[in-house]
């Protein structure tokens, strides 16, 4: 009657708000679900954020306990490497970890293909009304692994691919909700959009990203400072969803340049790479 599961967080390559097109690629930093069965209603916590919104992890239990189960109850308890409202997927990843773990408290994790796991997550984020686009490229690359294009439009996955790159982020200490931009702005830049998403799908995921970065920087007026301090060293940088958060890929040395000079801003910088196993169930 117990179950527990983590999923990476991610980072951007291509924002969706614009076109409803995304691509996201999965992160070694994780969220953590713990779901116990039992009780008359779902309740749910945040670790070390006791004043935290938890609808979110509440509905995703509740919509798995509907479809897969036979209980009215549970708890459930999230943990995360990354801090909330980051830019750094952690909703993608706590609904995706909360979906796994919920399922293999119900013994009923066979019985859903991964994709459709994600799909869950998605409908849970839709129905707390913490997503713009739905964000199914952040939950694909969250519950895959590796690297996401998708049609968040349909909940369509275009294409994955495994990807191996050393990561570097500087995380602000202001928080920023997706919920909260301004979409006018971005579907202007649409064209641009349009460019990312064809780069992306032939390959060419790190200009592209750099691209998505400059782009939506200005968008969502966030400073495109971090990202020039990236380069020529990153082989690819953005801003990561719609901030506050930056990332960069490259090669091992590259990413240790880059995350020395973030170090300088105020924030939090991290050294990580790539994830390609996705979420899992433990």
């Amino acid at each position: 009657m117990d179950g527990r599961a983590q999923a990476p967080a991610a980072g951007t390559v291509l924002n969706a708000l614009a076109t409803g097109y995304g691509s996201a690629f999965a992160i070694d930093k994780y969220v953590t679900a713990d779901v116990s069965l039992g009780g008359d209603e779902v309740t749910g916590e945040i670790a070390d954020r006791p004043d935290a919104d938890t609808s979110l992890i509440e509905q995703t239990v509740e919509i798995v306990l509907e479809r897969f189960g036979d209980v009215e109850g549970a708890t459930v308890r999230t943990e995360s490497e990354v801090p909330l409202a980051s830019g750094l997927k952690s909703s993608s990843a706590a609904a995706n970890a909360t979906v796994l773990a919920t399922l293999s408290a119900l013994d009923a994790a066979e019985r859903v293909d991964r994709e459709d796991a994600a799909r869950l997550g998605v409908e849970a984020a839709r129905a707390a009304g913490v997503t713009i686009t739905g964000a199914f490229d952040d939950a694909s690359a969250s519950m895959l692994g590796g690297l996401t294009i998708t049609d968040n439009t349909a909940d369509r996955l275009i294409d994955q691919e495994s990807v191996t790159w050393d990561v570097g982020i500087w995380m602000p200490p202001e928080q920023g909700f997706s919920v909260d931009a301004d979409v006018e702005r971005c579907e202007r830049i649409a064209p641009v959009a349009n460019v990312v998403k064809n780069l992306a799908e032939s390959g060419a995921y790190e200009t592209a990203m750099t691209i998505n970065g400059f782009a939506y920087a200005a968008a969502l007026e966030q400073p495109s400072e971090p990202l020039i301090e990236a380069l020529p060293e990153a082989a690819g940088v953005s801003l990561s969803g719609t901030g506050p958060s930056y990332v960069a890929i490259g090669e091992a040395a590259a990413i240790d340049a880059v995350v020395e000079r973030w170090a300088d801003r105020t924030g939090q910088t991290i050294r990580t790479h790539t994830q390609s196993q996705g979420a899992i169930i433990e």
